[in-house]
């Protein structure tokens, strides 16, 4: 089987993992963990960050030390990971969602400001949901597929309303918006290293900003806020700390990140060059304000294609093909949450589909992918 994403484990991995081993530093104490932060710091321009152990406890905790609290709003997009509005209701805040534009699927900015316009008051410099009466704490726009969002506009958004941002950037690191690294883009950004990412830790995750009060605030509850080495926490803290062995794992596949993303970039260029041809079907976003992380490469399925049957008839030959997200407002969780109008999620969320782009993927399995897909799409199988 040619899988969707498979992690690329051929550097130092096992040399560092025989060094937790031999040290005993296996838990969430040990030179790699500091190393790992380092690492991520480095790559993504933010001058500070604190790794956990997922993507989700980073959003959950970037949201809390952002001053997310109970019984307010969040906005997001629907088009997500269920796990970004999750973290949402963690805080034990709801969801507000948002469409995304059909330039690079990301939260659409305009769309946001209408809403938050005509559905908001402000009282004492604070933004609250008129019809509810719950205070608007934060935006949170997704990186989809490592795209970053129009963050100079959601930026300016957050401003004019009062409200922190917060990236979720689970799968961007490495990722470029206008020229720049993404660390300084928002309050806080997060991103994952599941095993599926670019770059993983087997799973894990990271906190980065450059105000050093958030991510300490962020550091301090993810370490079951304890103050100092007694047994004395200030704070209904969590125990959401990465561990050395899950670090050493991450510092191997960050220092060939760049390798990573050129592949990822290759992937996606070689989909393209050899398909392009093909009637009724698109690509996924380019756009040229900035460079996404290619987390994933694929296809977008014209109305005559069913895409189901696509991917059933791909595994038929040994490829995994998959669907993308079901968007947040047609899961069960959310489906009564304040959205906006949904057309450009809606349009597209069931014909995307995501192809083979682990970073190890030979020409020639490339190649037998590109050849079966073809056979599907013009008929022959």
């Amino acid at each position: 089987m040619i899988s969707l994403a498979e992690p690329n484990l051929n550097g130092n991995e096992r040399k560092y993992l025989n060094e937790c081993i031999d040290t005993t530093f296996v838990s969430s104490v040990g030179p790699f963990v500091s190393k790992f932060e380092g690492l991520v710091s480095e790559i993504s321009g933010a001058p500070y960050c604190t790794a956990v152990s997922s993507g989700t406890a980073g959003l959950h905790m970037a949201l809390k030390a952002c001053g997310v609290e109970k019984d307010e709003m969040v906005c997001i997009p629907s088009f997500t990971f269920i796990a970004t509005a999750n973290a949402v209701s963690h805080c034990g805040a709801e969801t507000w969602l948002i469409d995304i534009d059909e330039e690079s699927w990301t939260m659409d900015p305009k769309l946001l400001d209408y809403e938050l316009e005509n559905k908001t008051m402000r009282i004492d410099g604070k933004t609250f949901h008129k019809e509810s009466g719950k205070r608007i704490a934060a935006i949170m726009p997704v990186y989809t597929l490592g795209m970053p969002a129009h963050m100079d506009e959601i930026r300016y958004i957050g401003e004019k309303y009062g409200l922190a941002v917060i990236a979720d950037a689970a799968a961007a690191i490495g990722a470029k918006y206008k020229g720049k690294d993404i660390g300084l883009l928002a309050d806080a950004t997060v991103f994952s290293f599941n095993g599926n990412k670019t770059a993983t830790c087997g799973g894990g995750g990271a906190i980065i900003s450059g105000r050093s009060e958030i991510v300490a605030k962020a550091k301090h509850l993810s370490t079951t806020a304890r103050c100092g080495k007694e047994y004395i926490h200030d704070m209904i803290g969590y125990n959401y700390r990465m561990t050395n062995v899950q670090a050493a794992i991450g510092c191997a596949q960050l220092e060939r990140v760049q390798e990573f993303l050129e592949k990822k970039k290759y992937i996606g260029r070689y989909y393209y060059e050899k398909m392009k041809d093909i009637n009724n079907i698109s690509f996924f976003p380019k756009v040229s304000w900035a460079d996404s992380a290619n987390w994933f490469s694929g296809i977008i399925l014209g109305e005559r294609y069913d895409i189901r049957e696509i991917c059933d008839k791909l595994i038929n030959k040994g490829i995994e093909g998959r669907l993308f997200w079901k968007p947040v407002h047609l899961q069960v969780p959310y489906e009564r949450a304040e959205r906006s109008e949904m057309s450009v999620t809606e349009g597209i969320w069931n014909k995307i589909l995501t192809l083979p782009s682990s970073t190890g993927i030979t020409d020639e399995e490339l190649q037998y992918v590109v050849n079966v897909l073809r056979d599907i799409l013009i008929g022959n199988i």
